[in-house]
């Protein structure tokens, strides 16, 4: 994929709202910086239009996608409008309750690894840390560790 076939998920919602679900991440999780919260926001809205493109198949957002698509879908005007632009239908959030927590870094990857084809697919850039495709150890942690389930493949999560 060239640089000029990625697709930027920024322009699929008015700066204004990009800018209030930054604001409404960094406010609402301690220790969060706008950087990471831009990330999480284009990351959500990317990971929100492949559900869109791909009706039926179910994906997974990670840990720290999941934290910027609570925020979306708490702006219930603004998350119905985007829905509805994209053409899908209302999206709802459903959480896999049945599947156990992942316990290690590699079986979270495994999890993700189709979502992740999928954005790539689509024309989305990657975010390695958000997604759990880079190699290091978990960064997820604003405040103290989250049992995110993206800790070693030793069994351990970040602390």
């Amino acid at each position: 994929m060239t640089l000029a076939n990625v697709r930027n998920p920024a322009d699929s919602i008015s700066r204004d709202l990009h800018r209030r679900l930054v604001g409404q991440l960094i406010r609402e999780h301690a220790g969060m910086t706008g950087d990471e919260a831009v990330r999480i926001v284009n990351a959500t809205v990317a990971f929100l239009t492949i559900c869109a493109e791909n009706p039926g198949t179910r994906f997974r957002p990670s840990k720290r996608v999941d934290l910027g698509w609570h925020a979306f879908i708490l702006n219930t005007r603004d998350y119905a409008e985007y829905c509805a632009e994209l053409g899908a239908g209302f999206l709802h959030h459903v959480p896999d309750e049945f599947t156990r927590p992942t316990t290690t870094r590699t079986a979270m990857r495994a999890a993700l690894a189709p979502t992740v084809e999928a954005l790539t697919v689509a024309g989305f850039e990657i975010d390695a840390e958000l997604w759990g495709t880079d190699a290091g150890d978990c960064s997820q942690c604003h405040a103290g560790c989250t049992d995110c389930g993206q800790g070693g493949d030793d069994g351990s999560f970040c602390r």
